[in-house]
């Protein structure tokens, strides 16, 4: 995105069709693989044109959610840019955070759809490779295959390791997650904790006000009373 001089409300406008964009998108991506052609594994030629188009959606619809994340990152950066000059508000404040939040979830949930697709992929991969594997081994009428069958099952128990660790991974990044999420709502408990203290203290406040009040009232009163009765005692005289 080229940069330029915008206003505060361009960029929201900017802000949230990109936002609209990338979450139609990411529904889009993740129905990817739900159909009921597998990834791998396919045997027509109908299949095989299935695969390929699975292959491509999966490619084209990764770089143009990344390319659309990266958009939405520079309309932030530019929101943050033009409220830094602006004067101080809780509201415009408020706004920016929205829209960084918004930004996070996204870019969380691509990955993490992303991720999974991929393992999905490699799975279904894995599947088919052993398939053939057994079929050529079955078809194998004189040839001893024994060699080569224990170093494809050793690329497959690689294969499966890396898929355990993508999964690790996501479980890792969703932890995170959700401690930063209890972080969050930790600092927004002490806020409310603290305003409630506060409330004491002002009613304390505003009682001492009032008795002073009717202190100095008294009082007044009692003086003038008292110049009443000096007046008239004045006055009889």
């Amino acid at each position: 995105m080229t940069r330029g001089t915008y206003s505060w409300e361009d960029l929201r406008k900017q802000a949230r069709q990109l936002e609209n964009e990338i979450d139609a998108k990411l529904v889009s991506f993740s129905k990817l693989g739900l159909g009921s052609t597998p990834f791998n594994n396919s045997k027509s030629n109908g299949e095989s044109a299935h695969l390929l188009g699975e292959n491509f959606a999966f490619e084209s619809g990764s770089s143009e959610i990344q390319q659309l994340l990266s958009k939405l990152t520079d309309v932030n950066s530019q929101m943050t840019e033009v409220s830094a000059s602006q004067a101080p508000s809780a509201a415009l404040q408020h706004t920016l955070q929205r829209h960084r939040d918004i930004l996070q979830d996204y870019t969380t949930e691509f990955q993490k759809t992303s991720s999974h697709l991929q393992s999905k992929k490699e799975r279904e991969d894995l599947l088919g490779s052993v398939r053939r594997d057994i079929d050529a081994y079955k078809n194998d009428s004189g040839r001893n295959r024994r060699t080569d069958l224990y170093l494809k099952e050793n690329e497959h128990l690689r294969s499966s390791e890396r898929m355990v660790d993508d999964q690790i991974n996501i479980a890792i990044e969703t932890k995170e997650h959700i401690a930063n999420q209890r972080s969050n709502l930790k600092r927004m408990q002490a806020r409310v904790n603290d305003l409630a203290s506060r409330f004491p203290v002002i009613n304390s406040v505003v009682q001492r006000i009032n008795f002073r009040k009717r202190r100095d009232a008294i009082i007044l009163g009692s003086v003038i009373g008292f110049g009443c009765i000096l007046l008239l005692l004045y006055s009889q005289r």
